[in-house]
């Protein structure tokens, strides 16, 4: 069952990095890639020695940290309370209704969260009417909002999609644990306590250390669809750095160069949070 995918990821993934042999090239598009002319480390120091890359390399990790402090315990939240609801038609119904945004673009998403937050947007209009604002925030025209607008846009996104693998590991517990801890006296908070939330720490676990491992991953469509000219800088990451810098301006091997840094800082995270959880909790991946 598992062999088309294997096939994807060979094609897409793997066979595609001989191309980060460009990255040492001075590439052009038209010439065979082992005629190309050699420059070695050249675009790599330029990139450390750019200011903007330091700027966007901030806004990254600002955006990726934020998102794994408040979109991490959420889903495993959800997923518990689910877990709990004993009719099943309004848990069905939950979870459906959880689970749509995620197949929505994020071109729809950006619109309907431009169009909430807009001076005249639902917001706005619901803290004024409430008394606790009196003028309209231009959300998107002050860079100190940013951040948690893309943050909390993605968390709404994808809240239901996350808790899927919580959910499927709560079903692999014994549910006699459950019965022998009601016999024992447990109410509802302490089997979750002391049977839900020990038997999915493996699963908490390993996807804690896989969105480490992507802390760097934070990926464009978000802050490409959200930002203004106003918020210029606090929301530029890397992807859209390597874009609009490498690709747009047709410096491939700028654009690979920064490609490989971001791989390059993934191994790392991934490896460090591994041996970490290992050494404090028993748990690994590899």
């Amino acid at each position: 069952m598992i062999f088309p995918f294997l096939i994807w990821l060979i094609i897409f993934r793997y066979i595609p990095l001989w191309g980060w042999i460009t990255a040492f090239q001075n590439y052009k598009p038209g010439i065979p890639i082992f005629q190309q002319q050699w420059v070695g480390l050249k675009y790599f120091k330029e990139m450390f020695s750019d200011p903007e890359f330091y700027l966007v390399m901030r806004n990254t990790l600002a955006m990726s940290i934020l998102g794994l402090i408040f979109g991490f315990p959420l889903p495993i939240i959800l997923a518990i309370l689910i877990n709990e609801i004993r009719n099943s038609t309004f848990k069905r119904t939950v979870q459906t209704i959880s689970y749509l945004p995620h197949f929505v673009s994020w071109v729809i998403v950006a619109s309907i969260v431009h169009a909430m937050l807009a001076p005249d947007g639902v917001v706005n209009y619901l803290l004024m009417r409430i008394g606790i604002i009196e003028q309209p925030i231009l959300f998107f025209g002050e860079p100190k909002y940013f951040w948690w607008i893309v943050v909390f846009s993605d968390i709404w996104k994808e809240l239901g999609w996350n808790t899927i693998i919580f959910l499927a590991a709560m079903t692999a517990i014994n549910p006699e644990l459950y019965e022998a801890a009601e016999v024992d006296g447990a109410g509802r908070f302490r089997k979750i306590w002391h049977i839900t939330l020990p038997g999915i720490m493996p699963t908490i676990i390993l996807i804690l250390i896989l969105s480490i491992g992507n802390i760097i991953n934070i990926g464009f469509e978000r802050q490409f669809l959200l930002r203004t000219s106003a918020v210029r800088n606090v929301s530029d990451v890397i992807d859209l750095y390597a874009l609009d810098y490498g690709i747009r301006a047709g410096r491939f091997s700028f654009g690979t160069a920064a490609g490989i840094f971001k791989s390059v800082i993934s191994l790392i995270l991934l490896f460090s949070a591994n041996k970490l959880s290992k050494k404090f909790t028993g748990y690994k991946i590899i």
